[in-house]
């Protein structure tokens, strides 16, 4: 499909002819995207779309299970730790091609990490750390009015590299950027990365230099499947299922720009890397109608299985969709002071001459003090 595993059309920036930009398949994957056209035969691309996903890298490589997620997050966490014992710091340095590399090993690594208190960052804090950034990449994007299907990928693209990465290996805010600037180039609509940078007071050099570590980590798996089209089509289905009237026909379109702003905030949930993305705009239509009790959704959700025939029953889903729902009852919006603390432990981690640099600026600022008051 398209230029999957191909790292040609995207440094083209153009898509291979017949593929389609990423969204979904069947009732647990997606459905029928609503479209004006109506000559347009939805049938025919919702077998298309269907079939798109379940043969896609998305679908093969990066759906996990929870434990599966935890055991990635502890391994990266733990290389990092090591690094930092045996470096005496965890940054790493990243060229243009990819390649990367530590510090120079310090025999004393160890000792210098004790005696400046550089403690590497827990599990929990990166999570925290990652989530921080999350909330920046939706911001950038809402910034630069970005479609949603780029805010989606730039967001799954993050969450993917931090799969294999420690935040006290590469920065978030680096790969947050980076992250962006790929997600545009994938779905067609290129910004430079001067332009970005500039934007938000980076050094544009940065993405460069970052771009391939985050292909080459993404295994070149650049289509994702977000649940914002299936959306669509869920909202075709459910206007024929209550028969709607006018006034009802408002209250659905109401219901779907809901279900697209808890979309936004499933997308800064693990839920991405754990379900179908069918079953995430599922999640989302179900946490809508909370707010607009327009629909019995218990049977509205059945007639989608039958519409479907969907080999899942109503109790799976429900179990899915009640995980997904937790998961963003659980997440918390996080400011720069909520993260002080971790971002500063994550700078002595990071660069081991932090510390140094701190205790001189405070040295130099108690002189001065002093010359002051003398």
């Amino acid at each position: 499909m398209g230029f999957e595993n191909k790292n040609d059309a995207y440094m083209s920036g153009s898509r291979q002819p017949g593929s389609q930009p990423g969204q979904l398949g069947s009732l647990s994957l997606s459905l029928t995207p609503l479209r004006a056209n109506r000559e347009y035969d939805p049938i025919a691309d919702y077998h298309h779309v269907m079939a798109d996903f379940l043969t896609s890298t998305h679908r093969a490589k990066w759906i996990f299970s929870p434990q599966d997620l935890k055991e990635k997050y502890k391994a990266a966490n733990q290389r990092a730790r090591q690094a930092l014992e045996k470096y005496g710091a965890t940054r790493m340095e990243v060229d243009v091609d990819g390649s990367w590399s530590y510090p120079e090993p310090q025999p004393d690594a160890k000792e210098i990490v004790e005696k400046h208190s550089r403690k590497p960052l827990k599990i929990d804090e990166e999570q925290l750390l990652r989530t921080f950034y999350e909330f920046k990449i939706q911001d950038v994007c809402d910034a630069f009015k970005f479609p949603r299907k780029i805010q989606a990928t730039a967001l799954i693209y993050f969450k993917r590299f931090y799969l294999q990465w420690s935040v006290m290996e590469h920065h978030p805010k680096d790969i947050m950027l980076t992250c962006i600037y790929a997600a545009c180039k994938a779905e067609e609509n290129h910004v430079s990365a001067e332009e970005l940078g500039k934007a938000i007071e980076q050094d544009h050099q940065m993405i460069l230099n970052n771009e391939m570590l985050v292909l080459q980590s993404l295994g070149f798996d650049l289509i994702v499947y977000a649940p914002y089209r299936a959306l669509e089509g869920f909202v075709s289905v459910m206007e024929e299922f209550i028969e709607a009237n006018d006034e009802q026909l408002q209250m659905l379109q109401d219901l779907h720009e809901t279900a697209k702003v808890e979309s936004d905030k499933i997308m800064l949930t693990d839920a991405s890397l754990l379900f179908p993305p069918g079953q995430l705009a599922l999640a989302a239509l179900y946490r809508a109608n909370e707010v607009h009790g327009l629909l019995d959704f218990e049977r509205c959700l059945g007639s989608l299985l039958s519409r479907q025939q969907d080999t899942h029953s109503i109790s799976e889903l429900t179990v899915s969709l009640n995980t997904i729902c937790s998961l963003v009852s659980k997440l918390v919006t996080l400011t720069a002071t909520d993260m002080k603390h971790v971002d500063r432990k994550l700078k002595l981690c990071r660069d081991p001459s932090s510390h140094d640099k701190s205790k001189k600026r405070k040295h130099r600022s108690k002189e001065s003090s002093n010359e002051f008051h003398a």
